[in-house]
């Protein structure tokens, strides 16, 4: 191409749709591994930084994931206010926990992860991810099922975070966006508490699973509110959704947002503040009119298929 230097000689092809196709070069596979969930890449890219993905899906980047975490932990915390317990469902690369433990009101924080391959792989080769979280002395990470727990644990917490891979059929997630999931993490969720999914994208070409995941959480949850970030290494704007027993303030007054964020964290963040979380709340007509629109509920017989799988190569 006329005027452009390409810098790499591997490719990680990312299908978004049937017709449109994401590609990141790759300068270094630093880590490899089929584990007995999925198939697994740490790489170094050659404008973002280094790279999770799974199954052939870009789960985070070093370099934009605050993007994506940030968006992902703090608007639920900021909401419930002073959270003390708080549950991360998935979150592989422990930046989620590492976020999590930016607030000062926190005495406990529970990783529930099915594959501990990763986890490691992601404690070896991802520091700056999860920023020594996992040695945290608040933290308890247990290697295990997210419906098994669930369905096993009479503790209540505060925050429930689903941070969980795309539900690729063949892979771990596959059933983790249902109702039936739903209501399990609503029977844990303390009073007042707070339960945010990442809910995938929310493009006009590809928003189906979203507003989707929006009608399912509106059926177990009085309370839903979508909201929206620009992760930049998706090709896509990404859709989360906040649910609660709770009523969700979607003008909140940034002044003072920001002043709850000085007294109750320990700061760093990239992204977020009071201005940003106004932002994020504010979703665009098409968005809120299509969600309203829609009708399926997803279950464990009639669960999310998302669309396919990347590929790695020259």
């Amino acid at each position: 191409m006329s005027g452009s230097e390409i810098n790499a000689d591997l490719w990680m092809s990312e299908y978004i749709t049937p017709w449109d196709i994401y590609v990141h070069g790759i300068t270094e596979v630093i880590a490899y591994k089929k584990t007995a969930y999925q198939e697994m890449y740490i790489v170094e890219t050659g404008a973002y930084g280094k790279a999770l993905i799974l199954d052939g899906k870009w789960q985070s980047c070093s370099v934009d994931e605050f993007l994506y975490h940030e968006p992902l932990v703090h608007p639920a915390a900021i909401y419930h206010g002073s959270p003390r317990k708080v549950l991360v469902l998935g979150g592989g690369e422990g930046a989620t926990i590492r976020e999590v433990l930016r607030w000062k009101t926190v005495e406990k924080v529970a990783m529930i992860d099915i594959d501990s391959e990763v986890v490691e792989a992601c404690r070896e080769y991802l520091p700056e991810m999860h920023a020594n979280a996992f040695d945290d002395p608040r933290v308890e990470l247990i290697i295990g099922d997210a419906l098994e727990f669930l369905d096993t644990t009479e503790e209540q917490w505060d925050i429930i975070i689903s941070d969980l891979s795309d539900p690729i059929e063949e892979g771990p997630s596959f059933q983790l966006f249902t109702k039936e999931y739903f209501e399990k993490a609503k029977r844990i969720l303390s009073p007042g508490g707070y339960f945010v999914v990442q809910a995938g994208p929310v493009s006009p070409a590809e928003m189906k699973m979203h507003l989707r995941i929006n009608n399912t959480l509106k059926a177990v949850f009085p309370n839903t509110y979508p909201f929206v970030s620009y992760v930049s290494t998706y090709g896509t704007p990404w859709g989360f959704v906040l649910a609660s027993g709770e009523e969700i303030n979607t003008r909140p007054e940034p002044e003072a947002i920001d002043k709850m964020l000085a007294e109750k964290t320990t700061g760093g963040f990239k992204m977020l503040d009071g201005i940003t979380l106004l932002g994020l709340f504010n979703v665009g007509k098409h968005l809120r009119e299509a969600i309203a629109a829609e009708t399926e509920i997803y279950t464990l017989a009639k669960p999310p298929k998302f669309f396919g799988k990347g590929s790695l190569g020259k």
